[in-house]
């Protein structure tokens, strides 16, 4: 089924560099089944969606109305119209005239998702209109949407504010995301040659720029709507590639010499660690770090880069380089352990006959507030 998307209005302030109405042409330009049309292609009886092209529209609306029927959308704020998915009428094609008697009612939360499992997060869906001194408003919004919710605990607390100066910087000056991560494969080299020559102080300054950088790539590519399949492998190859030959760059570099089996056993559990989460998905279709708050509370500090990052950080400046690639070396074996037996315990669960969701979908927001990893973990937009 095609369904034949038309714009009504426009403003001139640009939210991430975009107008609100080129957002939306950018944005349903990219999903299947939609094409951008004018009131003079659409005949009576097509499948049509109407929008307000003055609005801003969380992309999770937009999915819900392409696969809803007969339903008109309005402002929580004032109740104004500001999208209808029907079939096309006779008379004119204007959200003004169009008639809503026989349409649903609904608000952005019921047409749209809370869980937002690639982002390991719930949040209230929504739709804002954009309108002078909006925009600053608007544009958190819209960054807060893309943040992920259970990540690191840098990721999470450290780099939210300065990561969105920086974002907003790069879009208004037209830097794209490709840019950005192609500068981060260059600091990622540059601080394993560090580390290999034990230059450690040069070496952690390019390793945290690069992990800022990192959180900085992925945001500027949802705010600005600008992601692409080649971007998003390319960054995630180097996210998943180089953490352990850091670590071993960084025995490297030491002035004593590090028993082989070090090295072994950080690649390993490192690996058992990776595979130990696409293993989950077998019981459940959804991130690991999801299932259940002690999951995503694990995820602030489980064995990946940052956590590890801030550990050899921390015993480079009490002067103990080599002991902080022994504490990698254990935190890794231990959090590996950890995800193997949540794999386990989930693939138990589901040979009992009893299904493995994630709590993010089961949790009741403004009713759990009192709960502390609700609050850490859930975005009311209250």
């Amino acid at each position: 089924m095609t369904v034949k998307a038309a714009l009504e209005k426009d403003t001139a302030t640009r939210i991430w560099g975009l107008t609100p109405r080129e957002r939306l042409v950018r944005a349903l330009s990219r999903m299947k089944g939609v094409v951008l049309s004018d009131e003079s292609a659409i005949a009576e009886g097509d499948e049509v969606l109407l929008l307000r092209g003055d609005y801003v529209f969380d992309q999770r609306v937009l999915e819900g109305l392409v696969e809803a029927e007969r339903v008109a959308l309005r402002d929580p704020a004032d109740h104004t119209l500001v999208a209808v998915r029907m079939k096309a009428p006779a008379n004119a094609l204007q959200l003004a005239g169009i008639d809503t008697g026989g349409l649903e009612e609904v608000t952005p939360d019921r047409i749209g998702l809370g869980l937002q499992s690639k982002l390991r997060k719930f949040d209230t869906p929504w739709v804002s209109r954009v309108a002078q001194g909006d925009r600053e408003r608007i544009e958190n919004a819209l960054y807060d949407s893309a943040y992920k919710g259970v990540t690191d605990l840098i990721t999470k607390w450290v780099w939210p504010l300065p990561a969105r100066a920086v974002t907003r910087v790069c879009a208004r000056r037209g830097i794209r995301p490709n840019h950005v991560t192609a500068l981060s494969y260059l600091l990622t080299l540059l601080a394993g040659l560090a580390f290999w020559y034990g230059a450690y102080g040069p070496g952690l300054l390019a390793a945290w720029l690069m992990t800022f950088l990192d959180t900085v790539d992925g945001k500027l590519a949802r705010v600005t709507l600008n992601s692409s399949r080649f971007g998003n492998l390319f960054d995630h190859i180097l996210d998943i590639v180089h953490p352990p030959f850091w670590y071993l760059a960084w025995g490297v570099g030491l002035a004593t010499q590090v028993p082989v089996a070090v090295y072994w056993v950080i690649f390993i559990a490192y690996i058992g660690g990776r595979l130990s989460e696409v293993a989950f998905k077998t019981a459940g279709p959804f991130s690991m770090f999801i299932w259940e708050p002690f999951d995503s509370v694990n995820r602030l500090v489980t064995a990946r880069r940052n956590p590890c990052l801030l550990l050899l950080t921390l015993c480079w400046l009490l002067g103990a380089p080599y002991a902080g690639l022994l504490l990698v070396m254990l935190w890794t074996l231990i959090s590996t352990v950890v995800l193997i037996i949540r794999v386990l315990q989930a693939r138990r669960q589901v040979s009992r006959g009893a299904a493995v969701t994630p709590w993010l979908s089961r949790v009741e927001p403004r009713a759990e507030r009192h709960r502390l990893v609700v609050r850490w973990f859930v975005t009311t937009n209250d």
